[in-house]
């Protein structure tokens, strides 16, 4: 079993590491965070096998915080590691601007020296992470991260401010984070490694583009346009964005259309994987009877029971296809068909459709024909 003390356990990394390190076999976790009585920090780092070092200060109200909570608290670890003769490894949340001259980055630097010679004294190994923005769930907005700042506000319709749209910032998502920090805790020998350590992805963007990104995804309620989530950066994003809804915000209406056949609702939609609708068709309504010459759907019956027609638009042959609901399967509409769907139960039917384009009234590439 290794003992893994977390300091600043109640910050935004602190949350995102626990969590992580609670799922960890043969893991027992110490937790500290900055209000917390030094006896508590004194009796956790006496058991310590493992620290991580996520305390700190970054905006405080007073300039002397910024000595108390980098440079004071790391001294006090170290002075009680060494009264207990203890060598634990430490990993340290520093950040760029410890190479500033800047009240926060001089006191992150003079943090990183402490502990660099704790570890030369002790041969202790101690790994410290200079880290630009980290962005993710539980951040605090309008704080120290403005990416959180950006989601938040945006989701609560509230303005932002950009001083200058073409400025780039460099990323780090929280759980890209925590996987490093998971590294070390799992390897078995930390011999070899440097003190100064890389995160092993970041992300670019402008503060311009990333306002940009994140209205787009607020109004994909509006447009149910999905974004292309095999972009990392915006997927990260996406998950972040909808951390900071209000709780009683998590749902949303989507327009129906309502005629004698019964119900058509878009669910879905993106330029890279099309959209998905769903219908509820009255007992013995028919749908359809038309056919595309490019266009492609799927078709899956959810509740009821369905006779799916075809026929290729260039002979007469009809073929039928019973599906139900209680064994839902999937009906591929090929191109150059006339098809139909029709509800022979006796009660609604509701369909999953899927088209491998979004819909386009000017190229709409749908005729009628009946089946």
């Amino acid at each position: 079993m290794k003992t893994v003390l977390v300091t600043g356990a109640n910050g935004f990394m602190g949350k995102n590491l626990t969590c992580r390190l609670k799922r960890q076999e043969n893991v027992d976790i110490r937790a500290f965070d900055i209000e917390d009585h030094t006896a508590t920090l004194r009796a956790q780092l006496k058991e310590a096998d493992f620290i991580f070092h996520l305390a700190g200060v970054n905006r405080p109200q007073k300039m002397e915080e910024f000595e108390i909570g980098n440079v004071d608290l790391t001294k006090t670890m170290v002075s009680v590691l060494d009264e207990f003769k203890r060598p634990v490894p430490i990993v340290f949340s520093s950040s760029t601007q410890a190479i500033l001259e800047n009240p926060y980055g001089i006191s992150k630097k003079k943090a990183e020296n402490i502990l660099l010679e704790y570890g030369r004294r002790n041969k202790a190994q101690v790994f410290i992470y200079r880290l630009p923005n980290v962005f993710g769930k539980w951040a605090q907005p309008n704080y120290n991260s403005v990416v959180a700042t950006f989601c938040y506000n945006i989701s609560h319709d509230l303005e932002i401010s950009i001083s200058d749209p073409k400025k780039e910032i460099e990323l780090v998502y929280i759980d890209d984070l925590v996987e490093d920090f998971l590294r070390l805790v799992k390897m078995d020998s930390l011999t070899g490694r440097g003190n100064y350590c890389q995160i092993h992805r970041t992300f670019k963007i402008t503060l311009g583009q990333l306002a940009e990104e994140i209205y787009r995804l607020r109004d994909i309620r509006k447009t149910l346009i999905i974004p292309d989530l095999s972009n990392d950066l915006t997927k990260f994003l996406y998950a972040t964005y909808l951390s900071y809804l209000d709780k009683d915000g998590f749902s949303y209406k989507l327009d129906s259309k309502i005629d004698h056949r019964g119900i058509l609702t878009e669910l879905l939609k993106s330029r890279h994987f099309g959209q998905f609708f769903i219908s509820k068709s009255f007992p013995g309504i028919k749908r359809g009877n038309h056919y595309h010459h490019t266009k492609i759907e799927k078709f899956c019956v959810l509740k009821g029971k369905a006779a799916i027609k075809f026929r290729r638009i260039i002979d007469d042959q009809v073929l039928t296809y019973n599906v139900s609901g209680e064994n839902p399967e999937v009906v591929d509409i090929p191109p150059g068909y006339s098809h139909s769907i029709e509800n022979i139960g006796q009660d609604e039917l509701i369909t999953l459709f899927w088209s491998d384009e979004l819909f386009d009234p000017e190229r709409p590439d749908t005729f009628f024909e009946e089946v």
